[in-house]
């Protein structure tokens, strides 16, 4: 089954699909920030702020979780990473403990702290749900 590349503000996902298909994981993650950017309209300020993650259009969201996941045989994805998460919010006290949990399955925290992007591992012999592992800052403005 193929995964339609459709939009709902007309953005291009051809380029996704090729890196995915490819594997390559850490070029394929670069062009899901590219894209989402796009997306949101956000290309020229290089940043998300809260509203606009709040208000992505979720036929775009999964169009791109639908690729991470096909083509990492489901092993990577939004929706993988969100039942990681939701997994580790009913044990932990906190949301912030959650959040730590979640970084130290997902392999993007080591020995107790978070990794810089650059420390990444791009393998599908990673763990599951380590991608996309874009960091962003979200911004109120």
């Amino acid at each position: 089954m193929d995964v339609p590349l459709v939009s709902t503000v007309g953005v291009d996902y051809t380029r996704l699909c090729d890196l995915l298909v490819t594997k390559q994981w850490k070029e394929a993650d670069l062009e899901t920030w590219k894209v989402m950017l796009k997306v949101a309209g956000r290309e020229l300020k290089g940043c998300l702020r809260v509203k606009d993650v709040e208000n992505f259009p979720s036929l775009d969201l999964s169009t791109i979780d639908k690729l991470w996941v096909k083509y990492s045989s489901g092993k990577f994805g939004f929706s993988v990473q969100k039942q990681i998460y939701q997994n580790l919010v009913d044990i932990q006290e906190s949301e912030s403990e959650a959040w730590k949990a979640f970084g130290d399955k997902v392999g993007w925290r080591r020995g107790g702290e978070w990794l810089s992007y650059d420390r990444m591992t791009f393998s599908d012999q990673h763990y599951m749900g380590h991608l996309p592992g874009i960091w962003v800052e979200l911004r109120e403005d």
